[in-house]
C-alpha cells in the first residue's frame, strides 16, 4: 500500500508544534545555535546548584556527602532537592543484579532508583521522586521520541547543544518544584568519577549550566581519594591531583574538594591539594572514616562548609535562623542517642541470598541502626545465606544463636528452600521474626505447609505446577505479561490495618498505614480462609481488593511474627525508626531481658498478652 503524504493542516500543526518547542528552548528555524532549555516561569540565576562529582576512583561517598552538606542548608530554611545523575543506559535501577549496584531504591511514585537516593531520603528526612533521579537511557529516550515526532524541524541532533540542553531542562524543571515556587538549591550528584565517558556529557551539561545561570550561580565540589600505601605509612596527595587535573580539563573548576580518606587527611595533603587544585585551603574537607555516616553533617558544620556555600552562593539573606535552631536541637538529640553507650546487645540474624555483598540489603542494614540508636542496644547483625541451609538440622545449626530473624525480598529460587527452613525454625523456637516481600510470601508457605496441612504448598512463581499455589499472581496482573517489570507492584500502597492486632499496636493505632512495594505474586485468596482457620492473622490488606499486605500469629502462638509484602526499610529514617523494625529489635531485647517490657520503651515496642487490648483474640 503506497505512503500517503499528510495533509497542509497536518504539516501545518506539526511545524508550529515543532517551532514552539524550539522556541520555548531558545532555538529557531533558522539555524540559530542558541540552545538554552528553560521551563515557563523559570528565573535564572534564582535556584542555585551545587554540582558533586568524584575523582580518582568511584565509591567513595558522593551521595553521603551530598546529602550532608543538602541537610545542612536544608536545617537553615532554604528549599533543597537532590538529583542524581547516572550514565548508564537502563531507563531506571530496576532490572539490575544487586551485585552490580547495590539494593534497588523505590521512591513514592514507584520510580527504581539506586541506593543513593536511600541516603537522600534518609538524611533529609524527605521522600523523592522520579524528578529526583536521571539516567543516560532517560534522556536518550526522550530526545529520540521527540526527534521521532519531528520536534527539531530537520536539525540533526547532537550531544551538543541537544543532549547537554536536555540535562539542563531536567535540572530546571527540578527547580520549578512542581509549580510551588523555585527550589532555593539543588544538589547534584554525578555517577562515576570524572574522565569516564559515560558521564562526559553530564560534566559538559553542568559546565554549561553554571555559564548560563550566572556567576555565583554553580558551586563545585570535587570529592577526591587520598590514597596510604601500607608499605610507606604516609598518605600521597598525587591521586587526587590528578583526578582533580581531569576535572578542571573538563572546564570545571572546583570551589570545595572533599578528601576521602581512611585517616583525617593530613595538612599538608590538604596544602597540596589546594595549591594544585586553586582552592582555598578552607575550603577543603577532610572527609575521613568516621563511626557513623550520621556525624559528618556536624563535622561539615564545624569545618565551615556551610557557611563557605551560603557566601560563595550568596544566600546568607534566606536563611531562618529559628528553624536552623530548632532543626539542630532535634538532629544533637538523636546523635547524643548515638553516642551513648550501650549495656544491652542481641544477636540478628538476615537470611538472604546475596549475603556477600552488604550493600544489596543497605536500606535493611539503616533501619536496624536507626532502631539500635533509638532502643541503645548494640545489633550484631549475622549475614546467612541460605543456599547454605539445605536441611532442618542445617536451620537448627546456623540459627543457633540468633536472638532475631530477618528474611528479606529478593527474586529467583536459588536459596528458597533454605529460606522456608529458616523461618520455621523461627516459629517453632519462638525467634522474633520478620519477613519482608518475599520473606512474607515464603512465611505464607511455610505456614501452609506445616500447620495449615498444605502438602507441597508453593509459589507459582517458582513452582507453577504446585498442587497448593498460595502465592499467585492475580488475574489483573496476568493481564500485563510481556515486559519485564510490567506486572510489578511498584511504590506506595495504601493498607487497611485490622484494629487491636500486632500491626495496629506497631502503627500507634493507626487503621490505615502506607508502604512501598516491589514484587509481583500475591496470597492467592482462595486459600485464606483456610490459612487464617489454622491460625495465620492477615492483619494488613488492600483497602478494596482482597490483597493481603501484614501478616502476623497471635501472641499466644509466638512473641513476634510478623510479614510485610512491602518493603518497611525503605520507609525509616533516623529520628523516626520504622515501627515494625522496633519492634522486632525490641521483642528480641526482651527474651533476654523480661523487665524491658515494663520500661516507657517497652510498653511502646513490645506488645504481650498482659498489654494487649481487651477482645482482640490475639
Amino acid at each position: 500500500m503506497p505512503h500517503s503524504e499528510p495533509s497542509s493542516k497536518e504539516n501545518a500543526s506539526s511545524n508550529s508544534t515543532a517551532a514552539g518547542f524550539l522556541s520555548q528552548f531558545g532555538q529557531s528555524e533558522t539555524g540559530s545555535e542558541a540552545y538554552s532549555p528553560i521551563p515557563a516561569g523559570y528565573v535564572r540565576g534564582r535556584t542555585k546548584f551545587v554540582v558533586v562529582i568524584g575523582t580518582v576512583m568511584s565509591g567513595l561517598g558522593k551521595g553521603i556527602f551530598a546529602s550532608s552538606l543538602a541537610k545542612l542548608i536544608h536545617d537553615k530554611g532554604l528549599r533543597v532537592a537532590p538529583i542524581k545523575m547516572e550514565g548508564y543506559l537502563n531507563i531506571d535501577s530496576g532490572t539490575l543484579n544487586p551485585y552490580r549496584h547495590g539494593e534497588v531504591f523505590v521512591l513514592e511514585d514507584g520510580l527504581e532508583t539506586d541506593m543513593d537516593l536511600g541516603t537522600y531520603e534518609r538524611i533529609l528526612e524527605e521522600n523523592l521522586s522520579r524528578r529526583n533521579f536521571i539516567t543516560a537511557g532517560q534522556i536518550y529516550t526522550r530526545i529520540l521520541e521527540r526527534e521521532r515526532r519531528g520536534g527539531y524541524l530537520g536539525r540533526d541532533v547532537q550531544m551538543i547543544p541537544h543532549v547537554t540542553g536536555e540535562v539542563k531542562m531536567k535540572l530546571r524543571e527540578l527547580a520549578m518544584n512542581d509549580g510551588k515556587g523555585q527550589i532555593d538549591v539543588i544538589f547534584v550528584e554525578v555517577g562515576g568519577t570524572a574522565g569516564d565517558y559515560e558521564n562526559g556529557f553530564y560534566i559538559e551539561a553542568l559546565r554549561e549550566l553554571a555559564f548560563e545561570e550566572g556567576e555565583g550561580s554553580t558551586c563545585f565540589v570535587a570529592l577526591t581519594y587520598i590514597i596510604e600505601p601500607s608499605i610507606l605509612g604516609e598518605q600521597k596527595s598525587k591521586a587526587a591531583q590528578l583526578g582533580i587535573k581531569r576535572l578542571m580539563e573538563a572546564g570545571i573548576q572546583p570551589h570545595i574538594v572533599a578528601c576521602r580518606a581512611k585517616n583525617p587527611a593530613t595538612e599538608k595533603v590538604m596544602e597540596k591539594i589546594a595549591m594544585f587544585s586553586n582552592v582555598p585551603r578552607r575550603r577543603v574537607f577532610s572527609m575521613h572514616d568516621r563511626e557513623s555516616i550520621y556525624v559528618i553533617p556536624d563535622a561539615m558544620r564545624e569545618g565551615g562548609l556551610d557557611r563557605e556555600i551560603l557566601s560563595f552562593l550568596g544566600l546568607h539573606e534566606r536563611v531562618n535562623a529559628a528553624h536552623e535552631d530548632r532543626a539542630r536541637r532535634e538532629w544533637s538529640a538523636f546523635t547524643d542517642k548515638l553516642a551513648a553507650p550501650r549495656s544491652r546487645e542481641i544477636t540478628l540474624g538476615i537470611a538472604g541470598k546475596y549475603t556477600s555483598l552488604r550493600d544489596a540489603y543497605a536500606s535493611i542494614d539503616k533501619a536496624i541502626e536507626h532502631c539500635s540508636i533509638e532502643l541503645g542496644v548494640n545489633v550484631d547483625v549475622r549475614w546467612l545465606e541460605t543456599s547454605d541451609i539445605t536441611s532442618s538440622a542445617g536451620a537448627s545449626k546456623t540459627l543457633a544463636d540468633i536472638d532475631a530473624l530477618i528474611v528479606p525480598g529478593g527474586f529467583g529460587s536459588r536459596g528458597i528452600q533454605g529460606k522456608i527452613l529458616a523461618i520455621q525454625h523461627a516459629r517453632e523456637q519462638r525467634i522474633p521474626f520478620l519477613g519482608i516481600c518475599l520473606g512474607f510470601q515464603m512465611a505464607v508457605i511455610e505456614f501452609a505447609r506445616n500447620v495449615a496441612g498444605l502438602t507441597g504448598a508453593h509459589s507459582t512463581e517458582l513452582e507453577p505446577a504446585t498442587a497448593h499455589p498460595v502465592i499467585a499472581e492475580l488475574p489483573e496482573q496476568k493481564l500485563l505479561e510481556g515486559i519485564m517489570g510490567g506486572t510489578m507492584r511498584l511504590g506506595a500502597q495504601d493498607i487497611q490495618v485490622t484494629p487491636n492486632s500486632l500491626a495496629n499496636f506497631l502503627y500507634r493505632g493507626a487503621t490505615s498505614v502506607r508502604e512501598r512495594f516491589r514484587h509481583r505474586f500475591e496470597v492467592e485468596p482462595r486459600y485464606i480462609e483456610q490459612l487464617t482457620k489454622a491460625g495465620l492473622i492477615f492483619s494488613g490488606y488492600h483497602p478494596q481488593h482482597p490483597i493481603m499486605q501484614i501478616l502476623e500469629l497471635p501472641v499466644s502462638m509466638h512473641p513476634y511474627f510478623i510479614g510485610g509484602q512491602f518493603h518497611p526499610e525503605l520507609t525509616s529514617r533516623p529520628i523516626h525508626p520504622q515501627p515494625i523494625f522496633m519492634g522486632l529489635i525490641a521483642a528480641a531485647i526482651s527474651v533476654h531481658e523480661p523487665e524491658f517490657a515494663s520500661t516507657a520503651l517497652g510498653r511502646r515496642w513490645v506488645r504481650s498478652s498482659s498489654n494487649a487490648r481487651a477482645g482482640s483474640g490475639l
